[in-house]
């Protein structure tokens, strides 16, 4: 009898240790356990990743948050960029800036840009329903390189994002209490940090998919410190993202896991908590129902209060875990 023990535990370390063969299948993947897991490039793209491939630190040394770059968005100038330069308060005298205007700021994840899909598709979703200032957050520098090392140097973008939002503010006029961070991914972890940074008076942080690989808790994950509501949308739970909740109020549609309806490989299941905000902020139109723990949520049996999930107000308040199933498609 403990022979087999033994040998069905050589088994599953050797299983959690294999090569995936298949691209974006991640079924084989046990957290804290497995080596290998896909997750999507720019193009959602499955990439196969080692979750032991140690962190260059000399590439993390030269590229940090200092090369973060910020680009702005505005209802005149809402597919074009205008660069704004930490530091350098002509670039924000020569753009569309408005300290008038609510402030939102947009943060990619792994192997991403500024020019990610996600970034025109929640820009483009804000500025349809509000005439307000938005910044998409290019840390391309850092999140190109491994995944560990992009993760290890997350803290540090993050405090960079934070400083830069504050410097911004005390050179061109704003309010934190219009202030709403929004990342994915790692980029969710990023805002964490930089929500932190600024003592939590940004009026709202959104998680979308924080990720999950090396976050469980870890110290510099999100959390509802970064800002006065912090919300987080979990979509692939376990997996790519973290299942737990990390906000004041956290959503589970469909379950808050793989497979999301419509996704047909593993990668797609993350990306969908950008595509099902986008919506939320253009028709605020998904509501989860409250709740009373994380395995009704993932049942999604739950019937509790109602709360909207995403959208654009930036002054929402709520708690709990909520539940909601969506469709497979846009708008959900």
């Amino acid at each position: 009898m403990k022979a087999f023990i033994v040998l069905a535990a050589l088994v599953a370390l050797c299983y959690g240790h294999a090569l995936p063969t298949s691209p974006g299948d991640n079924n084989h993947y046990v957290e804290g356990e497995s080596r290998y897991v896909w997750m999507p490039d720019g193009e959602g793209k499955p990439v196969l990743v080692d979750l032991e491939e140690p962190v260059d630190q000399a590439l993390l040394n030269s590229r940090n948050g200092a090369n973060n770059q910020y680009w702005l968005f505005t209802r005149r100038n809402p597919n074009n960029a205008q660069v704004i330069v930490n530091g350098n308060a002509n670039t924000i005298w020569s753009s569309n800036y408005n300290g008038a205007r609510p402030l939102k700021i947009i943060v990619h994840g792994w192997n991403n840009n500024g020019n990610t899909a996600m970034n025109p598709l929640i820009t483009s979703a804000f500025l349809a329903v509000q005439d307000a200032n938005v910044i998409v957050v290019d840390w391309r520098a850092l999140a190109n390189s491994n995944y560990n090392t992009a993760a290890a140097g997350v803290p540090n973008v993050g405090q960079h994002l934070g400083n830069f939002i504050n410097w911004l503010i005390n050179t061109a006029g704003g309010n934190w209490n219009q202030v709403h961070f929004v990342g994915f991914s790692l980029g969710a972890h990023v805002v964490g940090n930089a929500g932190r940074q600024v003592s939590g008076r940004a009026a709202r942080v959104t998680g979308l998919d924080p990720a999950g690989p090396s976050w469980t808790n870890n110290v510099n994950a999100l959390n509802r410190n970064a800002g006065q509501y912090v919300e987080a949308i979990h979509t692939d739970g376990n997996i790519l993202g973290i299942m737990n909740a990390v906000g004041d109020a956290d959503f589970y549609p469909n379950g808050g896991k793989n497979p999301q309806p419509g996704c047909w490989i593993s990668t797609c299941s993350h990306g969908r908590a950008t595509e099902l905000f986008a919506s939320t902020v253009r028709h605020n139109h998904l509501i989860g129902r409250q709740c009373p723990n994380i395995w009704e949520a993932e049942l999604g049996t739950c019937n509790g209060a109602s709360l909207h999930m995403g959208n654009a107000i930036v002054n929402k308040r709520g708690a709990g875990l909520y539940a909601l199933r969506t469709g497979s498609s846009w708008p959900f």
